[in-house]
């Protein structure tokens, strides 16, 4: 009887414990499965799920920048430049009457002090032609040094500034040196990746931010082209002359400025544009300032909704002729006072700052067909381009 129960009991154990093993497997089985898929082809009525990788590809949506970061890193140089500034040391040297009452000297003396500045630049030549930013290298008496990639030290001749794109050219003794293709920057549309290259702090060499185009035909205080790039890149002190690229790796900016509250990158930097920069170069390699069109003798004001609605015009876009000479070029091919200008060489005109750019951009001697409203009646004139004065030349 003993043994009957005994062989009873270990039966029932055995079959306990052989169905926990059973069920384990199962489970393991199951989770197998739903970890694996299924073995045969979906339904055709329910299309497959995709792959985590596929999924984190499409997710991602991001080009490989890896070669443009490449190619833009050889060639965006470090800037350094300095001088020596003298500062009276008077307490009153900002005031106009005592620097009247004294005729610009000081009774106090003067002091000297060491002025620098750091920030980036982009090799535009084999041969040697770097283009910044012209407060990077502080004015053309600046002493200007550029370091490059490889870690050559070089010092920079100023071949030429313009203060109105707050761009320079600098030229090194060098040859062979890698340089961007140039992009066309009319081409750009907002929303398209582009990657900040620059010297950050002016230590953190060769640094590549990645961002897109926010804005296009952005304008700055106190810049005459208002047509800036505008980028969420990060942009911190430094990156000022280094190269905006796009995802081929052209050019298609000099990044310029930042907006900022707190001195630092909060997503808003500005860069001017390859085409604008381009032709700023070539004037400047090859002449020494920025020659920039004109019409004289003629006063222009914005068309506020008051002035529209006086003189006839359908909107605000334009600029009104406040005030014009007699015996100017512009009152000989028939521009009058009031007269609104719509268009510039059929092409309309925004704002007083449109107008004002492609007038700066035509070529020196020739004529512009100017669109007019007189009382709402729409005329044209053609207007002789002349060269404004007060251009800023070559290093002295």
């Amino acid at each position: 009887m003993l043994r009957r129960l005994t062989l009873i009991t270990v039966f029932l154990v055995v079959g306990f414990v052989a169905g926990l093993v059973l069920t384990g497997r199962m489970r393991t089985a199951e989770d197998a499965v739903a970890q694996q898929g299924p073995a045969e082809a979906p339904d055709q009525g329910k299309p497959a799920a995709p792959s985590g990788r596929t999924v984190a590809a499409t997710v991602a949506g991001m080009p490989d920048l890896t070669n443009a970061a490449e190619l833009a890193i050889a060639s965006v140089p470090n800037i350094s430049s300095k001088q020596i500034v003298r500062t009276a040391n008077s307490p009153f040297a900002n005031d106009p009457f005592f620097r009247d009452f004294f005729g610009g000297d000081s009774p106090f003396g003067y002091r000297e002090r060491l002025q620098q500045s750091l920030g980036s630049g982009v090799v535009v030549s084999t041969d040697g032609y770097v283009l910044t930013n012209n407060h990077v290298i502080l004015d053309a008496r600046s002493e200007v040094s550029v370091t490059l990639p490889d870690k050559r030290e070089l010092r920079a001749k100023i071949v030429g500034i313009d203060e109105a794109t707050d761009l320079a050219v600098l030229k090194i003794e060098a040859r062979n040196l890698p340089v961007l293709a140039w992009g066309d920057s009319s081409k750009l549309k907002v929303a398209e990746w582009v990657l900040a290259v620059g010297n950050p702090f002016g230590v953190l060499n060769q640094t590549v931010t990645l961002g897109i185009v926010s804005a296009t035909g952005r304008s700055l205080e106190g810049m005459l082209y208002e047509d800036f790039i505008q980028t969420d890149a990060a942009i911190n002190q430094g990156n000022s002359g280094g190269a905006l690229i796009n995802a081929r790796g052209e050019l298609i900016g000099i990044n310029t400025a930042i907006f900022s509250q707190t001195g630092g990158y909060q997503g808003v930097g500005f860069a001017v544009p390859s085409n604008l920069a381009r032709h700023v170069m070539n004037e400047l390699i090859t002449h020494g300032a920025v020659r920039r069109g004109t019409i004289g003798g003629i006063e222009l004001y914005p068309v506020t909704a008051r002035i529209a609605a006086e003189f006839k015009a359908p909107n605000t876009k334009g600029v009104i002729v406040s005030e014009i000479i007699e015996r100017s070029d512009a009152f000989a091919a028939g521009v009058r006072q009031y007269d609104i200008i719509v268009s510039f060489n059929s092409v309309t005109i925004e704002d007083p700052a449109h107008f004002m750019r492609m007038l700066a951009d035509s070529p020196i001697g020739g004529t512009v067909n100017l669109g007019l409203l007189r009382n709402g009646r729409p005329l044209s004139a053609k207007v002789p381009i002349v060269q404004t004065s007060g251009t800023r030349g070559r290093r002295r």
